[in-house]
């Protein structure tokens, strides 16, 4: 198989400024690169309300980026310009765009997330012991719903569910998503993927185990997108002086677990 050519990282015009050094009793700069879309607004209506932290979209410490796929390269040569972290909430993303953020990655440090849930997080962990212990035996389905504006299904924390599913059965993951027509068969270990778009909803997941005469339903429900605003700015403050790498909610549920 020929290997695929790496990545390049673009570079960013240089800033016009360095951005001063912070102490630890100063508030954490953040830097939205779509400060007027509906997350950048929820994070910054987040910051108001916490003193540890202050939107500064010149000097930022971290840069956080809920944006779009198309916008991604952008967002990462303004963090690799700027030589600062990057959390990357977008979702959508394609395997050409997770390349760029593993090259970006060498360079900077990196936080990808598809939901910055902390309860999410959570769910994620407890799918994963729960596919480990269950095994095949008991079928997997995600059922997951957001409000109508939603332009991508299943949605980036579903499939972050089944990834998390797929790890602990230690099998490669076998999707089956959007079933329709007559005549299926469910292939066996296969997770399924099903999506609902309507109202204003804001998150609901639901990973389904189906075993023999008995169902266990792992589920979780977004109420107000200020959650994934809170859980934005956790993932902001973990990443205050990380090394160069990729990292994930899952690490910010077990630095606060230390």
């Amino acid at each position: 198989m020929r290997k695929s050519a790496p990545v390049p990282v673009a570079r960013a015009p240089a800033l016009s400024h360095t951005a001063p050094m912070r102490t630890d009793e100063q508030p954490i700069r953040i830097s939205l690169f779509a400060p007027n879309g509906r997350m950048g607004q929820a994070i910054a209506a987040a910051v108001s309300d916490n003193p540890e932290f202050e939107i500064d979209e010149d000097r930022g410490d971290v840069l956080v980026d809920f944006s779009a796929p198309s916008a991604l390269q952008a967002s990462l040569d303004r963090a690799i310009a700027g030589k600062i972290p990057i959390l990357v909430g977008t979702t959508g993303l394609d395997d050409f765009a997770s390349r760029r953020i593993d090259a970006a990655a060498k360079e900077i440090a990196v936080l990808r997330a598809a939901n910055t849930s902390l309860g999410v997080a959570l769910l994620a962990d407890l799918v994963e012991r729960a596919a480990s212990v269950l095994g095949t035996d008991w079928d997997i389905e995600i059922l997951e719903m957001h409000h109508r504006l939603k332009a991508d299904a299943p949605s980036g924390t579903a499939l972050a569910l089944g990834d998390a599913a797929a790890r602990g059965r230690g099998s490669k993951l076998k999707a089956e998503r959007g079933r329709n027509g007559t005549g299926l068969k469910r292939e066996e270990g296969a997770i399924g993927y099903a999506a609902l778009r309507g109202g204003t909803v804001a998150g609901d997941h639901d990973v389904i185990f189906a075993g023999p005469e008995e169902r266990l339903i792992l589920s979780h429900r977004a109420e107000n997108r200020m959650i994934f605003a809170r859980g934005a700015l956790a993932a902001a403050k973990f990443l205050i002086g990380k090394p160069a790498g990729t990292y994930s909610m899952r690490d910010v549920v077990g630095a606060g677990e230390g």
